[in-house]
C-alpha cells in the first residue's frame, strides 16, 4: 500500500470501511433519536443483508486473579469474527465509552472495534475507529 499512511493502510486492512457502509445506510433510513434496540436490531439486519456474519448480544466472560466471572459483560455486535460494534444514542460520545469498547477488545483479544452513535445530524460525527493497541 505504498503512499498510504499506517492509519490509512490499517483502515484497508481492517475491513471496516463495508461495516460503516451499512451504518450510513442505517441512519440515513432511521436517522436520530431511536433508542440503541433499535439501531442494534436494524444494523444487525443491514448486515446480514450485505454478507456478514454476525452475531449480537454475545457474551464475555473474564478472568480476574483466577475467579471466571461468566456472562459479565455483552457486546453488541461482533462481525465476521473480528470486528466488535458498541452502538450508543447519546447526545455527546464520552470518554468513558471510547475505554468500554477498548476493555472489550482485551477482553476478546479482537483487533479493531467501531464505536457508533447513532444520535447524530451526521454520522460521520458519531462514529470512531478503535484498535486495541490504543493507534
Amino acid at each position: 500500500m505504498s503512499g498510504m499512511t499506517e492509519t490509512e493502510s490499517r483502515k484497508f486492512q481492517d475491513g471496516s470501511d463495508a461495516i460503516i457502509a451499512a451504518m450510513i445506510e442505517v441512519h440515513r433510513v432511521l436517522g436520530p433519536g431511536l433508542v440503541e434496540s433499535s439501531y442494534e436490531t436494524a444494523l444487525e439486519h443491514e448486515l446480514r443483508l450485505r454478507g456478514h456474519h454476525v452475531e449480537r448480544q454475545r457474551p464475555i466472560d473474564f478472568d480476574y486473579k483466577g475467579l471466571i466471572v461468566r456472562n459479565a459483560h455483552r457486546l453488541d455486535l461482533i462481525v465476521d469474527h473480528r470486528i466488535v460494534i458498541e452502538i450508543k444514542a447519546v447526545d455527546l460520545l464520552a470518554p468513558i465509552h471510547n475505554a468500554q469498547l477498548l476493555t472489550y477488545l482485551k477482553l476478546t483479544g479482537l483487533e479493531i472495534g467501531l464505536l457508533v452513535n447513532f444520535n447524530v445530524s451526521t454520522l460521520r460525527r458519531g462514529l470512531r475507529r478503535v484498535w486495541r493497541d490504543g493507534r
